[in-house]
């Protein structure tokens, strides 16, 4: 509006001014600037400038500043290889390590100490890390998948095939002529086979759908669970049948330095993979219809999401165990933290996961030492109140920006 036809406006009187309020308008030949609904001429005097609107926050923007994963990952790491039941001081734990690093000499007498630290803590530490960072990761990409906020990694089928094996080697020897390579062998190759059987089942001539996957997943998941449960009750009772039930629930008491580097190889490939897929997951997670409006093949990245899916959690699960929420939660909070954008939640889930996984290995070790818990157990009973609190929160809205 211009401010000179503001101000000589008759107020309550639309239309009439202060000098001629009971005149007559001229005729519209006579006006000036005919184009104008107006008589008075416009103003070319400088106005005033309108405040600025305030501005809304951007939520991705005021989301986007993620905290310090990294730091407190290695943070992490270094507790791990330092609380324990033995009581070894700070001291005594960082020169074990600088040791261990570094090829340093050990006396005799700090072998034990020494074997604590290193061969026993810090390789469980960094295997914990690798494993939630891989959980996390795949729940990102199974919801992204099928669409499905309760998805997470073992909503295919694949951790409870890897049981299968691995039950065969801790109840009835089962490749024993592969030594300690036994059992993530067993559970790897199971999980090869779990995933074989899914996607033979739920592959249609049209692709595969989120739901066929589900519900294929789920009932994969059923059947192998009960062959898991009556190779349980076939074996000999003792410590076979609870180093079964152990596995079953998670654990991390097996990790060695010798199972970490396929685990870490696996990991960092299906990591790297789904960073580079991140803007198509986006536009995958926005539905089939919206992602080939977008140019992308959603039947084409389903089939590659799959399989590194498959290929991730068979080898996680192959020396953790089925440990449970942490595909599912992690996911969850992170996009609480940075939005839906699968760049940035790709970031900050894996890293995320890492540390929660951590910390609850170390809980698992020092609640009731000397005896240890499963994992998966202080995981459920974390994740299911978390779960609850994320349910109550009315800004959230699961799997959505």
């Amino acid at each position: 509006m211009d401010c000179e036809r503001a101000l000589r406006r008759a107020p309550g009187v639309p239309g009439r001014s202060f000098a001629h309020a009971g005149a007559r308008p001229e005729a519209k030949a006579n006006r000036p600037w005919p184009h104008l609904s107006n008589s008075n001429p416009p103003c070319h005097r400088t106005c005033p400038a309108p405040a600025p609107a305030p501005r809304r926050p951007n939520a991705c923007h005021c989301r986007s500043s993620s905290p310090p994963c990294a730091p407190r990952l290695w943070l992490s790491i270094l507790c791990g290889a330092g609380i324990g039941a033995s009581g070894l001081s700070w001291g005594e734990v960082l020169r074990y390590l600088g040791a261990g690093l570094t090829g340093g000499p050990i006396s005799p007498d700090q072998v034990p100490a020494y074997t604590i630290v290193w061969e026993l803590r810090f390789p469980r530490a960094v295997l914990a890390a690798v494993v939630g960072a891989g959980l996390s990761a795949i729940g990102v990409a199974v919801q992204a998948m099928v669409r499905n906020a309760l998805a997470d990694p073992f909503v295919l089928g694949i951790s409870s095939g890897a049981a299968v094996g691995a039950n065969a080697v801790l109840l009835f020897g089962a490749f024993g002529a592969l030594g300690l390579w036994a059992l993530s062998t067993a559970a790897f190759l199971s999980a090869l086979l779990a995933m074989t059987l899914v996607y033979a089942i739920a592959r249609t001539a049209d692709g595969l759908t989120p739901l066929r996957l589900v519900l294929t997943g789920t009932a994969m998941y059923y059947g192998f669970s009960a062959v898991t449960t009556f190779m349980v009750f076939a074996a000999e009772r003792g410590e076979a049948a609870r180093s079964a039930m152990m596995w079953l629930l998670g654990s991390l008491g097996g990790a060695s330095w010798a199972s970490v580097p396929i685990a870490a190889g696996t990991v960092l490939a299906g990591l790297a993979h789904l960073t580079v897929s991140a803007r198509r997951l986006n536009a995958l997670a926005m539905g089939d219809e919206t992602a080939a409006a977008l140019g992308v093949d959603a039947g084409k990245l389903r089939k590659e999401l799959f399989l590194v899916c498959a290929a991730v959690t068979g080898a996680v699960v192959a020396v953790s165990g089925a440990i449970g929420f942490v595909g599912l939660m992690v996911p969850h909070a992170a996009r609480m933290l940075v939005g839906a954008d699968h760049r940035r939640l790709l970031a900050v889930a894996p890293l995320a996961g890492a540390v929660l996984l951590i910390w609850v290995d170390i809980l698992s070790r020092v609640v009731l030492a000397p005896v240890e818990l499963p994992v998966g157990v202080l995981t459920a009973v974390i994740g299911v109140p978390c779960f609850v609190l994320l349910m109550r929160r009315r800004s959230y809205t699961f799997g959505g920006a």
